[in-house]
This record gives structure tokens, sequence and C-alpha cells, in this order.
């Protein structure tokens, strides 16, 4: 029988078969802050999906739950592979994980950024990935030591003049 025949609401099964979000092949090396960000998502998404549960025959609702779903499996697996990487700052001279790094390029122009993992990563924010071009260029480099960042738009030399770690 033709689809155009059956008189079953489209909204019914709208959204409810989603695919799953895509997890990195890389190792989930996180920060405290990054994995602090996880475990609070995971709590708002759990709160979010108790709070839907009262009313999800809606179709409206199944779709938002199954969102809710994929996203609960995503953050379970990211937390499960999470793996804490903290740096003690009195024992690190070389850029690694977790550092925030201050370094001119040579046009003149001061970056500084910090190297976290990939669900922490936010430009916006100067995070970026360990994963990253960028990130990359400088893991196990010191101050004075310049390096070459690979880019799209162009290559950069960095000249790194300040490392730092949170403790």
């Amino acid at each position: 029988m033709s689809r155009g025949f059956v008189k079953e609401d489209d909204l019914e099964h709208a959204g409810t078969e989603l695919p799953e979000r895509p997890v990195s092949q890389h190792a989930n090396y996180v920060t405290p802050i990054g994995l602090a960000a996880l475990e609070q998502q995971m709590h708002i998404l759990d709160t979010e999906r108790k709070n839907l549960s009262t009313v999800k025959d809606e179709p409206i609702i199944k779709q938002k739950l199954a969102n809710i779903d994929r996203d609960i499996r995503y953050i379970s697996q990211r937390l499960s592979q999470a793996i804490l990487v903290n740096h003690s700052h009195d024992a690190v001279d070389a850029v690694l994980f977790g550092a925030t790094v201050t370094a001119e390029d040579d046009l003149g122009e001061v970056h500084k950024m910090t190297i976290v993992g990939e669900d922490e990563a936010d430009i916006a924010l100067q995070k970026v990935s360990w994963v990253s071009p960028l990130a990359k260029a400088l893991i196990g480099h010191k101050v004075g030591e310049t390096v070459l960042w690979q880019r799209p738009a162009g290559n950069l030399y960095l000249a790194i003049t300040h490392i730092q770690y949170l403790s």
C-alpha cells in the first residue's frame, strides 16, 4: 500500500531514529575542568530526561527524548574513556596537555591558548584541542623555542614566550 494512504502521523516517528554522535578515535584526555563539564552535562541530560519522561507519549517529546538519549550515550562513552591529566606546575617546563601557552608569531602578534581535550576545545575561549595542528606544533617544546604552525591560511612561526599550568 502506498504511504500516501496510511493515516499514521509522520511526527510519531520524526527524529526518533537519530544517527549516533561520532566518537573520536583519539584518547580522551581531559583537564579537571573538562571532566567536570562532562559530568555536569550528564547531570543536566539525566535531569531533563526525568522531567520529560512524564509526558513521553507526545510526538515532540519523543523526539526530544531521542536526542537526549543519544547525547547521554555519547557523554557516557566519553566519561568512561576519560583520562584525567593534571600536571604539577613545578615539575614541567615543556608544553604538554593542559598547558596555557603564550607565543609570538613572526608578524609580532601574540597568541595565548590552552591545550585541552577535544570535548573542551572552544576557540572563542582560546582552548585548542590537543589533536589540533597548533597543539601538535607546540607540544614538547620549551620557552624560547620556535615552532612551525602549519595552517591552511599559511604557515606561521611561533616563538614560545610563556608556559603555565594551573594546579
